[in-house]
């Protein structure tokens, strides 16, 4: 699925946006960037800038339907705003997951049991220190003493 080699420019830029754009509703599990490369960030931008206008006014949106008109339109973002990442809103839920693990076992405990959090053909895993993995939506639906057992157990 991956449309650029994990060491380009391009795949820089998509991990930079792609929580955001996953938490509006992008599915990137199909052939939606293939062969894109020319002003990918502008379209990134302008598709969340342009998404959370739309939310704000409660219009409906289609947010792969954005991101294609932005990639073959060229868009380019007219409020863009880099604190727009750091809204709690366009966290994904593996980022709210990471977060509750903190609350839930403090800083270290998470930091030491967690390997990354990262996403893959149109999920999102938890990747543990023991080399397990599990999905994020099967994690929230695991009770936490549940979930710190498996992250230790080998």
């Amino acid at each position: 699925m991956w449309f650029w080699e994990k060491d380009s420019v391009e795949y820089e830029i998509f991990k930079k946006y792609e929580r955001a754009l996953v938490s509006l509703g992008v599915d990137f599990s199909n052939s939606l960037l293939e062969g894109c490369t020319y002003g990918l960030e502008d379209a990134f931008r302008s598709t969340i800038d342009y998404v959370l206008w739309l939310q704000k006014h409660e219009k409906q949106f289609f947010p792969n339907a954005i991101l294609v008109s932005a990639l073959r339109e060229q868009w380019k973002p007219r409020a863009w705003r880099d604190e727009y990442l750091e809204l709690p809103n366009l966290e994904s839920p593996g980022q709210r997951w990471w977060n509750a693990a903190a609350k839930m076992w403090g800083y270290d405990v998470r930091n030491r049991l967690v390997a990354d959090v990262f996403y893959e053909n149109g999920a999102e895993f938890i990747k543990f220190a023991n080399g397990k993995e599990i999905t994020v939506d099967a994690a929230w639906r695991w009770e936490w003493e549940r979930l710190l057992k498996y992250a230790t157990n080998r």
